[in-house]
């Protein structure tokens, strides 16, 4: 609402039903919702973490104490809640590691600068306090980092064994270490200087519920969920030449409803003779190669399987996904084919050792393994149960995130709260040098950087004060560096002879992340929420107009089921 100096009369500019929050209410209010965010996942924490259970709206459960997993399934109304959420998707996009971290230290450093709000210290002395502080904090961790050797097994196995140290999965020891560490290795292409590790596109993580979790492996080559197309194709092939497509083997189909008139009675007969010649040609095409095994995204018509294994005995696949085709052309060293007639012998793929059909459960599964160099890989899991399997798959791909994070940069701080504690000793000892207003939140970030080891404290059952206490004299002193909150047992270590140890590119990007993400939120003065418009229905089509039961699927394969 707006007066007229003039005339004193208001003047409407929002709706009635809007709600308005101005100034230090609203900073207030972001404060309390993102501290209400960070509560929810603080016990996830540690080695010692608590999981939490969560109903999805379709009546699934999940149990985890993933950070991000968690958030994923929460439904908040409040806007900061929702921008606090949206931190742990970024975490975990990024570096995989370090999701519950962010969102609990963002919290804090939010919850430091209450205090200031209150006080009416404008945000942007605040803000720019933070960016100062995390300038500082971003040089010391480059500077505490300690080289490691990425092809020393040993030294990653130090690493990815700390990140699932926090996880559900870290009582299955080394099994998890070593399909992560396997896996990544797997799909490393290295040119020059470049480093390309796709984790998303080329470890594929196959669940198959049944058996024991030691029956979890990563093999050297690919699986997916297909059988043969006809029962008395071969099921197991060594050394096999493989052709990938992702053409239909089968006769032209019509993009849309296609109609044919006919006059004669022989035009018929013309029509199905065309159709099978132009199947002949492409199986004639693919022949010219002589492979074993015939692989298609699209379909595979029934003369073209008959003509195929007639005298030539071809096992074929069809209706695979793209994703399942990219990585069997890196596993066989095949390339795919857009159409039969392209197909020249340099295209067939015969790196794998073995194409084999087997049947798990009721499904029937195609492995092509024994790859003499494969840069793709699946990693089967196998577990009592789908929760326990949905579990695994979050650890191992955290797992992956950290060993894909360590090979890009080698670099590795001290865990367990040691670094955060160093932060802020350092920082108390630098905001001394900060001049005027800026210094308090300077000092507040450095204090708010405690919030990791006290939370590992708390989790862990231990004496928070008596072990803060200690750690804080630690490293008041020159050697106290490597100091840190062992989690499992609830005292304090020496994180260099327990080997916990972090990623440097985890911890930066955690930070940054929190920091930012906190100066963002703070410079917030307005926030305005109204009821939405109402959408206008939609006019009633006409009955001629409405779509038949085989319009929208224009291309074959979604027709055909």
């Amino acid at each position: 609402m707006f007066a007229n100096p003039m005339r004193q009369q208001p003047v409407m500019v929002l709706q009635n039903n809007t709600k308005r929050e101005q100034g230090k209410k609203a900073q207030l209010s972001n404060i309390k919702a993102a501290r209400a965010v960070a509560d929810v996942v603080r016990t996830t924490l540690g080695p010692s973490s608590m999981l939490k259970m969560l109903l999805d709206p379709m009546g699934g459960i999940v149990m985890t104490n993933d950070g991000n997993a968690i958030l994923r399934e929460i439904d908040v109304a409040h806007p900061a809640a929702k921008s606090m959420i949206e931190l742990a998707r970024a975490q975990d996009e990024e570096v995989g590691d370090g999701t519950t971290s962010v969102i609990v230290l963002a919290g804090q450093i939010l919850q430091a600068a209450e205090i200031f709000i209150e006080k009416r210290v404008h945000p942007t002395v605040v803000v720019n306090a933070y960016f100062k502080a995390m300038e500082e904090i971003l040089k010391i961790t480059e500077e505490l980092g300690v080289d490691i050797d990425v092809d020393s097994e040993e030294d990653i196995k130090k690493i990815v064994t700390s990140c699932i140290g926090t996880k559900f999965s870290h009582k299955w020891g080394d099994l998890i270490v070593d399909l992560a560490i396997k896996a990544t290795r797997t799909v490393v292409r290295q040119s020059g200087k470049d480093v390309e590790i796709d984790l998303k596109r080329y470890a594929k993580v196959e669940k198959i519920p049944g058996g024991t979790i030691e029956e979890c492996t990563v093999l050297d080559g690919v699986m997916f969920n297909k059988d043969i197309t006809h029962g008395e194709m071969r099921r197991k092939i060594e050394n096999p030449r493989i052709v990938l497509l992702d053409c239909p083997l089968e006769y032209k189909k019509g993009e849309s409803m296609t109609n044919i008139e006919m006059s004669n009675e022989e035009d018929f007969k013309k029509a199905l003779e065309s159709e099978e010649e132009e199947v002949r040609k492409m199986c004639e095409h693919i022949l010219r190669v002589k492979p074993d095994v015939v692989i298609t995204e699209k379909g595979i018509s029934d003369f073209c399987q008959h003509f195929l294994m007639k005298g030539n005995n071809i096992t074929m696949i069809r209706r695979i996904r793209k994703t399942d085709n990219n990585r069997l052309a890196r596993v066989c060293g095949a390339t795919i084919a857009h159409r039969p007639e392209e197909l020249q012998e340099e295209d067939v793929g015969t790196m794998s050792g073995l194409f084999e059909v087997k049947k798990i459960g009721d499904d029937y599964f195609t492995f092509i393994t024994e790859s003499k160099n494969p840069e793709a890989c699946s990693i089967l899991l196998r577990g009592a149960s789908k929760d326990v399997l949905n579990e695994i798959e979050r650890n191992l791909q955290d797992a992956m995130q950290v060993a894909r994070s360590v090979i890009i940069n080698p670099k590795l701080v001290p865990g367990g709260g040691a670094l955060e504690m160093e932060l802020a000793n350092r920082l108390i000892k630098h905001s001394k040098e900060v001049e005027g207003l800026q210094q308090w939140p300077f000092k507040a970030l450095a204090t708010a950087l405690e919030v990791i080891p006290r939370t590992l404290a708390q989790n862990c059952g231990g004496n928070v004060v008596r072990l803060m206490t200690e750690l804080r004299a630690k490293h008041s002193k020159e050697d106290g560096i490597w100091y840190g909150i062992d989690g499992n047992k609830g005292t304090i270590a020496n994180m260099k002879e327990i080997d916990i140890w972090d990623p440097v590119a985890v911890k930066l990007q955690t930070y940054k992340t929190a920091i930012e993400s906190s100066c963002m939120l703070l410079r917030i003065d307005d926030v305005v929420s109204g009821m939405k418009k109402t959408k206008k229905q939609a006019a009633p089509q006409p009955e001629e107009d409405q779509p038949g039961p085989d319009e929208g699927h224009t291309f074959g394969d979604e027709r055909d089921g």
